[in-house]
C-alpha cells in the first residue's frame, strides 16, 4: 500500500467525528441526486407505460398530438386510408378518454379509460393476476389495476360500480399498470369504451399499425403523411420520446426533478470540500514538516486526493444501499424509482467529481505553506 494513501487513510480516520460528519454531507448529496435522478427515470417510464406495451410498429395519431393521453380524435374513415397504404398489415382502432366511475358509496373519482378491438392485437392490458382478457368481451366487463382498489372501491373479480352512468364488473386484475396522473387505467372492449368516454362510432383516438414483413417503415411513413395530411405516421420510440418531452419539459416536472439534484450536488460539494479543507488545516504542521523533509509537492497533493477519493467509495457505498432501499420501497407505488446500472455508475462518477472537486479548496491551502514555519516553532 502506498505510503501517502496510508497517509491520507490515517488522516481521514484521526477524527471521527469529521469522518462523519464528511459522511453525512456526502450521503445525502448521493441519495438525494440519486433519488431524483431514479424519479426522472421512474416518470419516463410510467409515462410511456401504454406506448411500450402496445403491440405497433406505428402510432397513427392526430397532427400535433402532444402524448397518449391527449384527447385529439381522428375521424374513423382514417383507417380505411390506413390499410389501402402499401407495406401495411393491420389498423387497430384505440379509444382512450377520461370518465367518471362511482363507487358503490356513491362517490365519484375520474378515470382514464382504455378500449380497443379485443379479438387483435393491440393495447390489451399486461400482467393480468385474476380473472382473463378474454372475458372483458363479456357484457360489462373491465380490468383494473388491484393497486386502486381502495381508491375504486372494488375488492377484486366480480366488484361492481357505474361508469358514465353504465353498470361495470371487474373481470379482469392486473398488477402494476398504474397512471402518473394517479388517474386510475380501466381496460374495456372498444365499443364499450366509446360509450364510457363518449367518443362518437365515427371517431377514434388512435391507430396501431402493423406492417408487413420486410416493409420500409420510413418509405410507409412517407406514403401515410402524403395518403392522410392530418396525420402523424410515429414510431414507438418518436411517439415515447414525444410524451416523455412533454411531460417533463412541458409541464416543468422534469425542471423541478433536476433542480433537486443540482442542490443535492451543491450541497455535498460544500460540505465535503469544508470537511477536507478543515482537515488540512488541522495537519498544516506535518504538511509542512513533509515540505521541510523535501516531499513532493505531487506526494501531498495525492494524500488529499487520497482523502477525497475514499471519502466518495465509503459514501456512495452507504447511499446506494439507501437508494436501493427506496426503490424496494416505492416499487408499488405510483412513481416508482428507477435505478438502473447505467444510473450507478453515472452517479458514481459524479461523486468521485464532487470530492475530487472539493479537494483543491485543501490544496490550494497546501500551496500556501512555507517550509521555514517547521524551524519557528
Amino acid at each position: 500500500m502506498p505510503l501517502n494513501f496510508t497517509l491520507a487513510l490515517r488522516n481521514l480516520f484521526h477524527d471521527r467525528l469529521r469522518f462523519v460528519a464528511t459522511m453525512v454531507g456526502i450521503v445525502f448529496s448521493v441519495v438525494l441526486v440519486l433519488v431524483q435522478m431514479g424519479l426522472y427515470l421512474g416518470f419516463g417510464r410510467v409515462v410511456s407505460t401504454m406506448i411500450d406495451h402496445a403491440s405497433a410498429d406505428l402510432w397513427i395519431v392526430r397532427q400535433g398530438t402532444k402524448c397518449f393521453e391527449d384527447p385529439s380524435l381522428l375521424d374513423a374513415h382514417v383507417r380505411d386510408d390506413v390499410l389501402a397504404t402499401a407495406g401495411v398489415a393491420s389498423a387497430v382502432p384505440v379509444v382512450i378518454g377520461f370518465s367518471d366511475w362511482r363507487l358503490p358509496s356513491g362517490e365519484m373519482t375520474p378515470v382514464f379509460v382504455v378500449g380497443t378491438d379485443l379479438n387483435a392485437n393491440g393495447l390489451h392490458p399486461w400482467n393480468v393476476t385474476a380473472g382473463s382478457i378474454k372475458a372483458l368481451a363479456n357484457d360489462k366487463a373491465v380490468a383494473v389495476d388491484q393497486t386502486y382498489f381502495k381508491r375504486l372501491g372494488v375488492s377484486g373479480i366480480g366488484s361492481t360500480a357505474d361508469l358514465r352512468g353504465r353498470p361495470v364488473r371487474v373481470s379482469a386484475v392486473t398488477d402494476g399498470i398504474r397512471s402518473f396522473t394517479t388517474t386510475p387505467y380501466v381496460f374495456a372492449d372498444l365499443k364499450r369504451a366509446r360509450d364510457y368516454t363518449g367518443v362518437p362510432s365515427n371517431k377514434l383516438s388512435y391507430l396501431l399499425v402493423k406492417l408487413k414483413p420486410g416493409a420500409d417503415v420510413a418509405q410507409v411513413q412517407r406514403a401515410l403523411h402524403s395518403a392522410i395530411p392530418s396525420t402523424e405516421a410515429l414510431t414507438r420510440a418518436a411517439f415515447r420520446d414525444r410524451s416523455r418531452n412533454f411531460w417533463l419539459f412541458g409541464t416543468g416536472a422534469g425542471a423541478a426533478l433536476f433542480a433537486g439534484a443540482l442542490l443535492g450536488l451543491i450541497v455535498g460539494t460544500v460540505i465535503v470540500a469544508q470537511t477536507l479543507y478543515s482537515s488540512t488545516k488541522d495537519h498544516i504542521d506535518e504538511f509542512a514538516t513533509l515540505r521541510a523533509l523535501g516531499s513532493s509537492n505531487a506526494y501531498i497533493y495525492r494524500v488529499i486526493i487520497y482523502q477525497a477519493l475514499l471519502s466518495a467509495a465509503i459514501g456512495f457505498c452507504f447511499a446506494a444501499v439507501i437508494g436501493f432501499i427506496v426503490v424496494e420501497v416505492t416499487t408499488k407505488g405510483a412513481l416508482p424509482v428507477v435505478i438502473t446500472p447505467a444510473l450507478i455508475a453515472a452517479i458514481f462518477g459524479l461523486t468521485v467529481a464532487m470530492c475530487i472537486a472539493s479537494a483543491f479548496a485543501a490544496i490550494l491551502r497546501v500551496l500556501r505553506i512555507d517550509p521555514v514555519m517547521v524551524f519557528t516553532r
